[in-house]
């Protein structure tokens, strides 16, 4: 009788053990497991660092946070050279590169690419009184402000008669369409964006015309990952639940439907 207990009691002990351990499995399991994102943080809006911060900001950075969190698992954000995220994805240091990247071609053919998330390029950018521009089409013989060394400023030079004004800042070129020196301003589309969004440009300018010499960003992932159909999909839901647009309204202003 008392060996039938204690061989029943043994039994017991086995059950609760394996039920234990079950359990610990359990819930490693539903812990969130950790996406390894490389980003080059000297892109402002994209990705960047305030002064004195060791945080990761900018528009990628919220997106890439929100898209971890729709697959819940946990952003871990890794610093690195922009040459270097091709090379770290591919040797699997990281899962994702989020850094502004093009879609492209060549791109392509060594990783994999998220669908676009935004469409870069040029934009016009003139007084919110002016009516009579409408675009790139109605710049010609007239003033317009650029940065020095931009693809805005070989825009600029294209357009017939133009009578173009290089500066060598980004502020420099807003205050002089502020100030009436020049009708319209070519930019690059996130940057006027950006100030439009956060600074003062959208007291005074609106963006006008079509984007110019569009691109489109892209995440990048190792070719073949299991991980880009997965990125696709939380895109997506991103962008059909509001997120996305709250995120790009944060940086840019409200999308454009």
């Amino acid at each position: 009788m008392k060996k039938t207990f204690m061989l029943l009691m043994a039994m017991v002990m086995v059950v609760m053990m394996a039920a234990g351990c079950g359990g610990g499995e359990k819930k490693k399991a539903e812990a969130p497991k950790v996406l390894r994102v490389g980003t080059e943080p000297t892109f402002a809006p994209f990705e960047f660092q305030k002064d004195g911060s060791k945080e990761f900001d900018g528009f990628d950075m919220d997106l890439i946070r929100a898209i971890g969190k729709q697959l819940n698992m946990k952003v871990e954000i890794l610093n690195m050279g922009f040459d270097a995220l091709i090379p770290a994805l591919n040797a699997g240091n990281i899962d994702v590169a989020a850094a502004g990247m093009s879609i492209t071609p060549d791109r392509q053919k060594a990783v994999d690419m998220s669908d676009p998330y935004y469409v870069a390029g040029l934009v016009v950018v003139v007084n919110k009184d002016n009516t009579a521009v409408k675009g790139i089409n109605e710049l010609n013989n007239k003033g317009i402000a650029v940065q020095i060394g931009t693809t805005g400023a070989e825009r600029a030079a294209k357009v017939p008669g133009a009578k173009v004004k290089n500066f060598n800042t980004n502020a420099e070129v807003f205050l002089e369409l502020k100030n009436k020196g020049v009708e319209a301003v070519i930019i690059d589309k996130p940057v006027a964006e950006y100030f439009l969004a956060t600074g003062g440009g959208k007291d005074y300018a609106k963006i006008v015309g079509d984007t110019m010499e569009a691109e489109s960003y892209g995440l990048s992932l190792k070719k073949n990952s299991p991980l880009t159909k997965d990125i696709n999909k939380a895109l997506l839901d991103l962008k059909k639940n509001g997120e996305y647009d709250k995120i790009y309204a944060k940086w840019f202003g409200a999308v454009k439907k």
